[in-house]
């Protein structure tokens, strides 16, 4: 769709494509008002009172907040996942270390798993993908912590943290990876540009008698729309977007396990 490639836009992409849309709109807008080939027919509009363009930007800017509050809420919670995810294997590192049993084989599939998001998950998800051998090594690593020898060796209460940490490290997978392929909310960038334009028509329609006014005021809700849009957009995507979070959380973790970094 069109809003899947304006959204994989680099930044300068998306702030010129903006910009493009709404000043050639805002010139049709003006041309059609003041065009010697349009000007008689516009002038029987005039007459339209200033509160009524004050009702449609009003649409406007709650639709606005709303597609921003979500945009900004995803990110937040894309932090939250990765951060979950160093959590748990920081975690599992630590427990498997703590025990009195042997846990190596252990930690080898975590530090395979932590390779695998960095070097072949994170690059999937800037197509909405994902890694089967990632999933499988989780796969694997729980099996592997699910191990009765585990409780003989290492007690109950040990197995009982590993297993938690490793079902924490599915659920935050299976949400960083919901989130990595959200693509609801093109409805909502459709409305709150469409509502963008009739706005830009409204502000027209109060400024049938003075041209110069016009310009004005489409110049200035213009500017306006491209640097609310643009900002937004560029955090509508967490993992595959222009301002993309980084694997540094899951790097680190990395370092830790193959003992370059303490715990």
């Amino acid at each position: 769709m069109i809003f899947d490639s304006w959204l994989d836009m680099p930044v300068w992409g998306i702030f010129g494509s903006v910009a493009g849309l709404f000043a050639l709109t805002a010139i049709l807008i003006h041309w059609l008002c003041f065009g010697k080939a349009c000007r008689t027919r516009a002038a029987n509009f005039s007459g339209v009172v200033a509160p009524f363009f004050g009702s449609v930007a009003v649409l406007f800017a709650l639709l606005t907040g709303f597609l921003a509050n979500d945009v900004w809420e995803r990110n937040r919670q894309a932090t939250r996942t990765v951060m979950a995810e160093e959590g748990g294997l920081l975690t599992l590192y630590a427990v498997s270390v703590a025990t009195v049993s042997d846990m190596k084989d252990i930690r080898a599939t975590a530090q395979r798993y932590a390779e695998l998001l960095i070097s072949d998950e994170w690059p999937r998800m800037r197509d909405q993908d994902y890694s089967a051998k990632a999933g499988q090594t989780l796969l694997e690593l729980l099996s592997k912590v699910a191990d009765p020898k585990i409780t003989a060796d290492a007690g109950p209460a040990a197995q009982g943290a590993l297993l938690d940490v490793v079902l924490k490290l599915r659920s935050a997978r299976d949400d960083r990876l919901a989130l990595s392929g959200d693509r609801t909310d093109r409805t909502k960038w459709a409305a709150v540009v469409i509502l963008a334009l009739i706005t830009q028509i409204a502000i027209a329609v109060v400024h049938l008698e003075r041209p110069r006014a016009q310009i004005a005021a489409l110049s200035i809700f213009s500017v306006a729309v491209v640097v609310a849009l643009g900002f937004v957009a560029m955090r509508e995507r967490p993992f595959d977007g222009p301002l993309q979070l980084s694997p540094a959380p899951l790097q680190e973790v990395l370092q830790v396990y193959t003992g370059v970094l303490a715990p």
